[in-house]
């Protein structure tokens, strides 16, 4: 008795504890963030932007991935969803560049990118939902297929006619660092912000939140009170695919304006990293993908400004703080229950 009463009150103060420290840290990184942008405004305004526009493939990347996983599916073929759409979207906008507007192309590109990322979201529902192969490997194939054909299909010298322009909002964008960093953004940049908030509340808050999650926590009692645990995984697989898709054409359409091999260099593994870190939570993994994507910004300042540190310890920070974070928070985030496993109905 008297060991679980310690117990039991030692929870709330630990839980006081690590919020202390949260809050304690944000107010820290608010503080540094305001000093050196007294310091130098352009290079803190620089990295902040940088850092918005970093994290957006991330962020949707991740939003892909929790969709799945909330559902039960795991998917670590991120990576060649948003690989196949970056190549199928650059590849309409050049081809339907000089016979069209120039605004439109790049829109029937990004819903293109879009499109192949929900086909490729098909395709591992498929087999993990109806074949009812080992999910990972059904991610395999899906990074190894894509990496191929965009290898084999790519033709060197191929440019698109301009990317997706910035908006700014009006008098939001003059606002001392906070306009050029938030308000002064490319449509996927805005879309991915605003598409982290209507995820949050659609998962937990409707009605298809509700059974998504209950068909990735027990998917036995979901099929009990009637949901459809296979449609709903398909649904879901689906539609993670579209966040991937969309993540894609932002690479080529809006951030890069070209197509290279492998130019997604990692981000859908991160992607994933990003998720567990925010613990399966539009809102905790858009906080993650800020993270990494500071640390990419980051290393590009440390770049431009010429300082004498090897470009090889600069470039590996954000793959170091992927591993930092998994080492760290991996063992203690906790996954939809069901999450990897085949459901045969009764």
């Amino acid at each position: 008795m008297t060991s679980t009463t310690v117990t039991t009150a030692e929870k709330p103060s630990s839980r006081i504890s690590g919020r202390t420290i949260l809050i304690a840290l944000l107010v820290a990184i608010g503080i540094a963030i305001v000093y050196y942008y007294i310091v130098d405004p352009t290079a803190t305004t620089s990295v902040l932007a940088g850092t918005i526009r970093q994290a957006t493939p991330l962020i949707l990347g991740a939003l892909c991935g929790l969709i799945g996983e909330r559902s039960g599916i795991i998917n670590i073929g991120i990576e060649g969803q948003m690989l196949m759409a970056a190549f199928v979207a650059f590849m309409v906008n050049v081809a339907l560049g000089p016979i069209m507007p120039l605004g439109l192309a790049l829109f029937l590109g990004v819903v293109s990118g879009i499109l192949v990322g929900a086909l490729m979201g098909g395709f591992l529902a498929w087999m993990s939902v109806t074949l009812k192969l080992d999910q990972i490997i059904g991610g395999t194939v899906i990074n190894i297929l894509a990496l191929g054909l965009t290898s084999y299909f790519y033709v060197i010298g191929l440019t698109t006619r301009g990317k997706l322009p910035t908006f700014a909002l009006g008098p939001l964008a003059d606002i001392p660092l906070i306009g050029p960093v938030l308000f002064n953004r490319s449509p996927i940049q805005y879309l991915a912000i605003i598409l982290v908030f209507v995820v949050q509340f659609a998962l937990f808050r409707t009605v298809w939140g509700l059974r998504t999650r209950s068909v990735g926590e027990h998917p036995s009692a979901a099929d009990t009170v009637g949901i459809s645990v296979k449609m709903t995984r398909y649904m879901n697989v689906i539609i993670a695919g579209c966040f991937a898709g969309l993540a894609g054409a932002y690479l080529t359409l809006e951030s890069v304006g070209t197509f290279e091999r492998g130019m997604t260099n990692g981000r859908g593994f991160i992607a994933l990293a990003v998720m567990i870190f925010g613990r399966w939570t539009p809102l905790g993994s858009w906080g993650a993908a800020l993270l990494f994507g500071f640390a990419t910004a980051l290393k590009t300042q440390l770049d431009f400004m010429g300082l004498n540190v090897p470009p090889q310890l600069t470039g590996s920070m954000p793959y170091i703080l992927t591993i930092v974070v998994l080492a760290g928070f991996a063992g203690r985030a906790r996954p939809p229950a069901a999450v990897g496993q085949p459901y045969e109905s009764e």
